[in-house]
């Protein structure tokens, strides 16, 4: 009797577990309010509004006077931008900023898309909601989000909007883009309150999607907007009908990829390596660790204590220039930090790097975009949402120069319906605004791979 009862719970115990472990784990939220003060008792107010990109006389003679006031340092002999962004080419940038950049053409090109603001949890969100028009029969329209990361913005998508909105004999979809900014980035207000990180964010979108009227939709996102889709996806499985990312570093090393790590350059075939991923992750000390700190050394300060450099660089656009274009530079191609001119102008115009610049400088944003750093990794690195799979149909795109390579195993083991993986032919990690025809027919490819239209 004993041996029955004992194999009947074990039995038992095995179907709960394979059941408990068959069941997709959604990330739950609250709702939050990060709004000045307590939330009114009438709630937030729904109403959309029309928005637009403007300046002044008074700003742009404030900009030039800070700008003429600059104390330049100069940068040490031979050193390119391996000490940051090198004083000597910074002259020439500020020189080009102060005397032939037009802000006011550039708040036109801002402007040639419709811009909006709504209320949600108590803030103010900024968002370009792009329509297709004058679409030929036949043509499907599907609703997509695109979202930024740091020190970018929604600028980062303006190459690539009209590829995806405008129909052409290639493609039999077009996509309604919406491109928000983060709240505390650029023209979203900045939350009052702590504790506002990437899940906060995610919320924030789902209601501005679900205000929109969008019952399904799919995500885009590089950078913080990778992980900002991707709890989208966790947190709405069924709302987020394809997710698509360009930037997916291991949220935890489990047994699969570090096996990988350790026997991958040696067994790569095991592993589904490519010449590629063995290229880019070994010597995995030097690949894996030293050049990731080389490059993180702002996220530790932005981590734990954004506010006091973010007041400097608040104060001053050559230093906030640099901070951010120095971004633009290595993290396209780490080699170039070994050029004078940090290949700064190799794969953008200076034109295009400084409006995203403004839009920092005159929106007042960068302590609070920093900001998110400290929230999201305030409680550490094991949060909920890096434990959770996704379930929701997935696409990545791989470039060749993102700050983390990562192979396609890597991919799926957070990524469980992945359905496009595409090797890049080039890019780094502001893929959006590096390669935006690339970006943008690997975003078709992958939704017409699951809207069966290939």
């Amino acid at each position: 009797m004993f041996t029955e009862v004992l194999v009947g719970l074990v039995i038992a115990g095995l179907i709960f577990f394979l059941v408990q472990r068959s069941k997709k784990q959604v990330l739950t939220t609250e709702d939050g309010w990060w709004g000045a003060g307590a939330a009114p008792d009438d709630g937030e107010d729904p109403t959309i509004r029309p928005f637009k990109v403007t300046t002044s006389d008074e700003e742009l003679e404030d900009l030039y006077r800070r700008i003429d006031q600059t104390r330049s340092v100069p940068s040490l002999e031979d050193s390119q931008f391996n000490y940051g962004f090198n004083s000597q080419y910074l002259e020439k940038v500020v020189s080009y900023w102060r005397h032939d950049f037009d802000w006011r053409r550039q708040v036109d090109k801002l402007n040639q898309y419709p811009h909006f603001k709504t209320n949600i949890e108590g803030i103010d969100v900024h968002y370009v909601h792009v329509k297709p028009k004058n679409l030929p029969e036949g043509t499907s329209v599907v609703p997509l989000i695109m979202v930024h990361g740091w020190p970018g913005s929604f600028y980062e998508f303006y190459g690539m909007i009209p590829l995806l909105t405008e129909p052409s004999d290639q493609h039999e979809l077009v996509f309604e883009v919406v491109c928000p900014s983060i709240p505390g980035y650029g023209y979203s207000e900045a939350p009052y309150k702590k504790g506002f990180d990437t899940v906060s964010a995610a919320r924030v979108f789902h209601k501005l999607m679900r205000r929109l009227g969008f019952q399904q939709f799919y995500a885009h996102g590089g950078d913080w907007g990778s992980i900002i889709t991707t709890n989208m996806a966790q947190m709405e499985p069924k709302i987020v009908k394809g997710l698509h990312v360009n930037f997916a570093p291991p949220a935890n090393v489990g047994l699969p990829i570090g096996l990988s790590i350790m026997l991958g350059r040696r067994f790569p075939k095991m592993f589904g390596f490519t010449d590629m991923d063995v290229q880019r992750l070994y010597p995995c000390m030097e690949k894996l660790v030293v050049e990731s700190i080389k490059e993180s050394g702002y996220m530790h300060i932005q981590a734990t204590k954004p506010d006091t450099v973010g007041r400097g660089l608040n104060d001053s656009p050559v230093g906030l220039a640099a901070y951010i274009l120095e971004k633009f530079s290595t993290w396209t191609n780490h080699d170039f930090r070994n050029l004078d001119d940090g290949g700064l102008t190799r794969n953008f115009s200076l034109g295009d790097l400084l409006t995203n610049v403004m839009i920092y400088w005159t929106s007042g944003c960068i302590i609070s975009s920093m900001r998110f750093y400290k929230e999201s990794f305030s409680q550490g690195l094991n949060q909920p949402h890096a434990k959770i799979p996704v379930h929701v149909p997935t696409g990545f795109a791989c470039f060749p120069n993102e700050l983390l390579h990562t192979p396609k195993l890597w991919v799926k083991q957070k990524y469980h319906q992945l359905k496009t993986f595409t090797p890049m032919a080039r890019g780094g990690h502001f893929a959006a605004m590096e390669e935006p025809q690339l970006m943008a027919q690997d975003i078709h490819n992958f939704a017409k791979t699951l809207e069966k239209k290939k």
